[in-house]
């Protein structure tokens, strides 16, 4: 190997692993700092001295954590089998069914994800308040499907026009209704970009504050991320820090399992329809 060669891969290899610790060193010290309490919170070490579990304690007996994971699970899956099912059944009107105006429908959804969430949020409360779900899982539901419902339905469009037509004709030929088409024939090809997307969805309903925080009142009611930031100390200019911190390390721990169980599937659907031929 050339010293040019040599030098190029260690230059390589230096940069990967700088980046690796940019991005992983946040959540490395939110979990060390989630085992620390008092003045161990602003010390500088980056090693962990001891373990100790009070701050994961405390966040589920100092207020109902555990009802405001289960409320985000609830949300958070009910919006992804909603966005797959609505996207699913859109894309193959909009990818494979031709009428007047399909270009200018898709265009007009793909625009409702471009608003910023505050210029909707009032229009989305006289909504939620007049069909009578506010501070109700329901009434998040349908607030975050605003939010994913939109790109979901552009990214599965885009992938079900990459699909073979002559599936379709053959399906039709042997007798099959499009409801059998889009189940059985366009979704097991469509796999990778369903975990793509929903996994996305996912993430998006899972971590969103501004909507959760206008649309539930009580704390039964509140989702992960609002209970975190309403988190208080002993008095109201004293933040828990380790409480913070391990509550943060708890919502992240599923996200990171779902990347890393379903990871191959992500890449599959993020490459998808790159190459040609």
């Amino acid at each position: 190997m050339s010293v040019q060669r040599l030098v190029g891969k260690v230059a390589f290899w230096a940069l990967l692993i700088a980046i690796a610790i940019f991005a992983v060193f946040p959540f490395y010290y939110a979990i060390l700092s989630s085992f620390r309490s008092g003045s161990e919170l602003f010390t500088a070490s980056i090693l962990p001295d001891h373990f100790d579990f009070r701050n994961y304690v405390s966040v589920f007996t100092e207020q109902p954590f555990g009802r405001n994971i289960l409320n985000s699970v609830v949300v958070a899956f009910t919006v992804v089998a909603i966005s797959l099912f609505l996207g699913l059944t859109a894309a193959y009107a909009l990818g494979r069914v031709q009428f007047t105006g399909r270009g200018l429908l898709l265009l007009t959804i793909l625009s409702v994800s471009m608003f910023p969430q505050v210029a909707v949020l009032s229009g989305m409360f006289e909504l939620i308040r007049t069909l009578g779900i506010y501070n109700s899982l329901p009434g998040l539901i349908l607030a975050n499907l605003i939010l994913t419902l939109p790109f979901t339905v552009w990214v599965l469009t885009t992938f079900m026009r990459e699909l073979p037509k002559e599936l379709e004709e053959a399906a039709y030929v042997d007798g099959a209704s499009p409801w059998t088409v889009v189940s059985k024939i366009f979704m097991p090809l469509m796999w990778p970009a369903m975990v793509t997307t929903g996994l996305l969805a996912f993430i998006a309903a899972w971590n969103e504050f501004l909507f959760a925080l206008t649309f539930t009142l009580s704390a039964q009611q509140r989702t992960v991320p609002v209970a975190i930031a309403l988190l208080s100390g002993a008095s109201q200019f004293e933040l828990p820090w380790g409480n913070i911190m391990a509550a943060s390390v708890i919502v992240t721990v599923p996200v990171v399992i779902l990347v890393l169980i379903f990871q191959r599937r992500i890449v599959s659907g993020l490459t998808a329809g790159a190459v040609k031929g």
